[in-house]
């Protein structure tokens, strides 16, 4: 067979080849997006007890699903304790400050501290230096991190006055942090609604955690980019 025959019957070889099997070109890509690393410092109301809010149920996993349906990435180290507050030790010996020193990493986008109304009897000078001490170690550990500041939610309207004091210290604190502070006293977010607390008046049931979870998850996602 001559040359030119022999690439003749090669093209029509692989001509009918070809149209035996069509190659199929798709297109893949790639998504890539920003994991926002997040510390969040509470106590039993992030916790979550016998009453509700526990693992998968408690407000921080909730917030963590519903931010990644938006399409917002998240890794997040919590580090609560029940009791815990700024100037109380809780059921496991830490305070907030300890808390924030366990949890609290240098590549954190935002930090989150949630509480505290177990501080009602903590001397109020002694409160203000231990917030400000709080807030000062995470800005050190975690430099170029936000912060959002959650003061103590209260289950009714009639709230304590020592409760009114946390709150006003938490918000003054949170100003001179450069922290964004949120007032769940002033938007009255468990007020006339007693099915999201428990039996015993004081720690949210698992509708509770949802809700909180409904509420939290927004503050979180607006200070938080969505991908690039």
């Amino acid at each position: 067979m001559c040359l030119t025959a022999v690439l003749a019957f090669a093209v029509v070889t692989v001509l009918a080849g070809a149209q035996r099997t069509p190659v199929q070109h798709r297109d893949v890509v790639a998504l890539q997006y920003t994991v926002n690393r997040i510390a969040v410092i509470g106590d039993s109301y992030t916790t979550g007890g016998e009453l509700g809010g526990l693992g998968a149920s408690g407000w921080p996993a909730q917030a963590w699903r519903m931010l990644a349906a938006q399409g917002i990435a998240t890794s997040a180290d919590v580090g609560a304790e029940g009791g815990a507050g700024y100037g109380v030790r809780g059921n496991g010996g830490s305070l907030f400050e300890d808390l924030t020193a366990r949890t609290v990493k240098p590549d954190d986008r935002l930090v989150v501290f949630f509480g505290s109304r177990n501080d009602q009897h903590v001397d109020p000078t002694q409160f203000t230096i231990l917030v400000y001490g709080t807030f000062q170690l995470a800005r050190r550990l975690a430099p170029s991190a936000d912060f959002l500041v959650i003061g103590p939610p209260w289950p009714t309207a009639d709230v304590p006055g020592t409760v009114v004091r946390i709150r006003d210290t938490l918000r003054y604190q949170a100003r001179l942090a450069g922290a964004t502070f949120i007032d769940p006293i002033a938007l009255g977010w468990f007020v006339g609604k007693p099915e999201l607390i428990g039996s015993d008046g004081v720690h949210p049931t698992d509708a509770g955690h949802t809700y909180m979870a409904e509420k939290i998850a927004p503050l979180i996602g607006a200070q938080l980019p969505r991908r690039i």
